[in-house]
């Protein structure tokens, strides 16, 4: 990887774009860093911190990289974006005219892409009124009152959305001027600046070895996990099964084709991280109404809720569950086995030792349910790891499964993006 980038810095063009992707998410930083006018933001700090893992506000956090809790400008990220795209792709399988535009080709596209943003400028909005009203019932407002506070109420919330839809406006310059997809390195932007305070107290723990020997023992162990789950991720990122397909000879006039073998890739995790994504975000509610209503610690609702605590093995196991049936529910959306068997059929195209028509369809049906099994089961240790870790150690565990499976995704989409690019300026110099 770092020979790639190395490679790819040499050339002028690739430098520029690099440069240029560096700079937008230098712009994101610089965002993120800046506060919103009339807010008190140690208090919702303070809030957050007392409010424990697990609730919906901390997995924002997490992904806007502590903007959230800071209360600055980009606090809402990309996240009305990514809800609006799952919106989206949703209601493209309900919906003919939608699934219709998806098929037209690049206008098509285009045009769903911008009802896309415009959804996702609309859900902006309304999380950032949400985020008003959380931040008035904490006592973070500096105007509550009279014209005053109707005055800050419309900047804070304007400013919240227009935050939002300048970051999609970034992604979008990093796709047509830079490297990678521009969501994704933004995401992958925010994550990453919490590294520094992971490293920082994953060093605090090693100080506290002198009061107690288990953490010399714990931090490595840690950190040895740590860079398996990353080559693990590499590994089933790229892992695919490949369908053996042959083509059938045809003459048409005087000239032969087809006649060659080739495959059918299917990738092992087909859903990315999404199915983590659902999961968590359904299992922060309960994490989120315990911070947010005031409930008796002996009554039935409190205990029932406390099931859903971040660090118990019924969250664990609840997770993984999750995880799998969103897993199959994303690639029953995104894969038609019919309509994979009717495009060999078209092509003269066929599995070798299956018929054509109904058995192709159930055979790659069949292969689909356990690839996507397995990639659920991937996902399911990915995100679970850091909980039984916490659970084991009791250590606070900064970056979970879901921050560092974003990560390894985006830096080696963007690697591949990279070899693309110089493959195309010096396709002898590779060949040799």
């Amino acid at each position: 990887m770092f020979d790639t980038i190395k490679n790819a810095w040499k050339i002028a063009d690739l430098r520029k774009k690099i440069l240029f992707t560096a700079l937008i998410l230098l712009i994101f930083r610089v965002g993120s860093a800046i506060p919103v006018p009339f807010l008190d933001a140690s208090v919702m700090q303070t809030w957050m911190s007392n409010a424990g893992d697990g609730n919906l506000l901390g997995y924002i956090d997490v992904l806007t990289g502590g903007a959230f809790s800071n209360a600055t400008v980009f606090a809402m990220s990309i996240s009305p974006y990514i809800t609006g795209s799952i919106v989206i792709q949703l209601l493209t399988v309900a919906i003919p005219a939608l699934e219709r535009m998806s098929k037209e080709g690049e206008d098509g596209r285009k045009r769903l892409n911008r009802i896309t943003r415009y959804t996702g400028i609309g859900l902006g909005f309304v999380q950032a009124l949400a985020y008003w009203f959380l931040l008035k019932n904490q006592g973070a407002l500096v105007y509550t009152k009279g014209f005053a506070g109707f005055f800050s109420a419309a900047v804070i919330i304007m400013t919240f959305t227009a935050g939002s839809t300048l970051i999609v406006f970034l992604g979008d310059q990093i796709d047509a001027k830079g490297i990678g997809n521009g969501i994704s390195m933004i995401l992958f932007a925010g994550i990453l600046s919490r590294g520094g305070s992971a490293a920082l107290t994953m060093w605090q723990y090693f100080q506290m070895g002198a009061q107690s020997t288990k953490y010399y023992f714990y931090v490595p162990l840690i950190l040895a996990l740590f860079l398996a789950m990353i080559v693990f991720i590499v590994i089933m990122t790229s892992a695919e099964r490949r369908i053996p397909v042959q083509y059938a000879k045809r003459v048409v006039g005087r000239k032969l084709y087809g006649g060659q073998s080739t495959f059918m890739p299917i990738k092992v995790n087909m859903s990315g991280v999404l199915p983590i994504i659902f999961a968590s975000s359904i299992l922060a509610i309960p994490g989120t109404i315990k911070a947010f209503v005031p409930l008796n610690t002996e009554g039935l609702l409190y205990k029932f809720l406390s099931v859903f605590n971040y660090n118990t093995g019924w969250y664990a196991m609840i997770y993984i569950v999750l995880i799998i049936m969103f897993n199959y529910f994303y690639v029953a959306i995104q894969y038609n086995p019919v309509e994979m068997a009717n495009n060999l059929q078209k092509n003269n195209g066929a599995i070798p030792g299956i018929r054509p028509g109904r058995p192709t369809t159930e055979f790659i049906t069949k292969v689909i349910s356990k690839i996507t099994l397995v990639g659920a089961l991937f996902l399911g240790l990915i995100a679970t790891l850091p909980i039984l870790l916490t659970a084991i150690t009791g250590m606070n565990i900064s970056l979970g499964g879901t921050s560092i499976l974003i990560v390894v995704g985006v830096a080696l989409d963007t690697v591949r993006q990279l070899e693309s690019e110089m493959m195309m300026r010096h396709y002898k110099g590779f060949l040799e």
